[in-house]
């Protein structure tokens, strides 16, 4: 796939750089700012199909780490805010919303009565199954703008980036 023929608003905002502060590489910016416009991107797509079954970004992954989990399709909060990559406060939070929704339950934990377990209803399972199919359908259309070889090009390059980039912080 060839570039754009006119500059994309990180080529214009180089060339300004470049004008105001030629002794700084501006270069990384390049990929570093398409990659953010990129995800800004991405993410207002896939929150289209997300907000059709009245989820947001988080429930959407909550009710996914949930179903992935397989029967009984449960886990412990703290479990989900690890799969999900969020703070055990904001899991709560979407646990609440999901629970006034009826697309989840929560129990005691039979193992330790302190303990909470988030499950799926039937309910739950049904959207998510809907959801996930439909934004499976989402991925691969915004995907399919790129050819097969670049889309496994790309693959490649961001999961060596990631690896050699590592853990985050606090993670």
């Amino acid at each position: 796939m060839e570039p754009a023929e006119s500059p994309d608003r990180v080529a214009r905002i180089q060339a300004e750089w470049r004008r105001e502060r030629p002794d700084v590489d501006i270069s990384p910016q390049g990929v570093i700012g398409r990659l953010h416009r990129l995800a800004d991107r991405l993410t207002e797509e896939l929150a289209l199909v997300y907000g059709h079954y009245g989820l947001g970004e988080g429930e959407f992954d909550v009710l996914c780490a949930l179903r992935r989990a397989g029967e009984p399709y449960e886990r412990a909060p703290g479990e989900l805010a690890a799969h999900t990559m969020v703070t055990t406060g904001a899991m709560t939070k979407r646990i609440d919303r999901l629970e006034r929704a009826g697309l989840v339950t929560r129990r005691r934990s039979a193992d330790d009565q302190r303990g909470r377990i988030v499950a799926l209803t039937a309910p739950g399972r049904e959207l998510i199954d809907r959801a996930f199919t439909d934004h499976m359908r989402n991925e691969r259309r915004l995907l399919d703008l790129l050819s097969p070889a670049e889309a496994e090009t790309l693959e490649t390059l961001l999961t060596t980036w990631l690896s050699r980039l590592g853990t985050p912080r606090g993670a």
